[in-house]
This record gives C-alpha cells, sequence and structure tokens, in this order.
C-alpha cells in the first residue's frame, strides 16, 4: 500500500472513493514491487469518465518490448453515481480530485483511494506542522 502523504497536507480531504484502475500486466508488478510516485498526479473528467494523470509507475526492470510509458493517464472505474456526486462537487470552486491510496485487495486487483479535496492556505499548512509537532512532543513525552 503507498499513501500520497502530500495530498494530507496540501488539501483538506472531504470525501474519499475507492476506484478500480484500467493497469498493463507489467504496471502492477511494478506497483508490487513499490516502484510508483504521486508527485503531480491529480484526476480529471473527460468525456464522462474519470482519468487520473501524472501518476508515475516506473517501467518494469524484467519488461520486455511491451514494457508500458512510465507516466500516462489511466482511467478510474467507478459506478455512474459516483461519478455523477465528483461532477458536480467539481463545479464549485476550489475542488480537485487527489489520488490518496494505491492498495491490493485481497483478490489482488488494484485499487486508488481518490478524495474530494479543497486546497489548503497558507495559515492550515502552518497549523497542520504545529500541530504535529505537539504530538511529537506528546510521544515523546509520554513513551
Amino acid at each position: 500500500m503507498m499513501n500520497n502523504r502530500q495530498a494530507y497536507f496540501n488539501y483538506h480531504i472531504e470525501d474519499k472513493f475507492v476506484a478500480g484502475i484500467v493497469l498493463l500486466g507489467t504496471e502492477v508488478k511494478s506497483i508490487r514491487d513499490s516502484k510508483l510516485s504521486f508527485n503531480d498526479a491529480f484526476c480529471l473528467f473527460d468525456d464522462g469518465e474519470l482519468w487520473v494523470r501524472g501518476l508515475y509507475i516506473a517501467e518494469y526492470s524484467h519488461g520486455t518490448s511491451n514494457n508500458h510509458i512510465a507516466v500516462h493517464d489511466r482511467k478510474l472505474l467507478l459506478n455512474k453515481r459516483e461519478l455523477k456526486k465528483l461532477q458536480l462537487k467539481l463545479k464549485d470552486k476550489g475542488y480537485t480530485i487527489v489520488p490518496l491510496k494505491v492498495f491490493f485487495t485481497d483478490k489482488g486487483f488494484v485499487k486508488v483511494e481518490i478524495g474530494l479535496a479543497r486546497g489548503k492556505k497558507l495559515h492550515d499548512k502552518r497549523e497542520t506542522i504545529k500541530n504535529r509537532d505537539v504530538e511529537k512532543q506528546i510521544k515523546r513525552f509520554l513513551g
């Protein structure tokens, strides 16, 4: 399981959804090897479908000429009700959809947890840093 820690720092996550993702075989193998990066990854709607853009999955080290491209748009799989809910929320100013986590299910499927997010202001980020430091000090003091 790989988490997008930067998303929690830069955004207020208001709602979360679990979506399937369309991948190639070598992409799945690279994810199993934890060769994944969320830098600059975001989700967008194109023709009523939800896509994740900027998600970096490294080329598989033992791949042949059939290896995948490291960064390309990948389709996310949600039901129509969830897609409509996200599209309505995106029309409000300041909302975006960011990938939060990539994980494997018990059956071996790759899933992506996405979050409906609103960007934090600078003072909110400072507050987050301050709260994190206070929690570290409390843990250090107690145990």
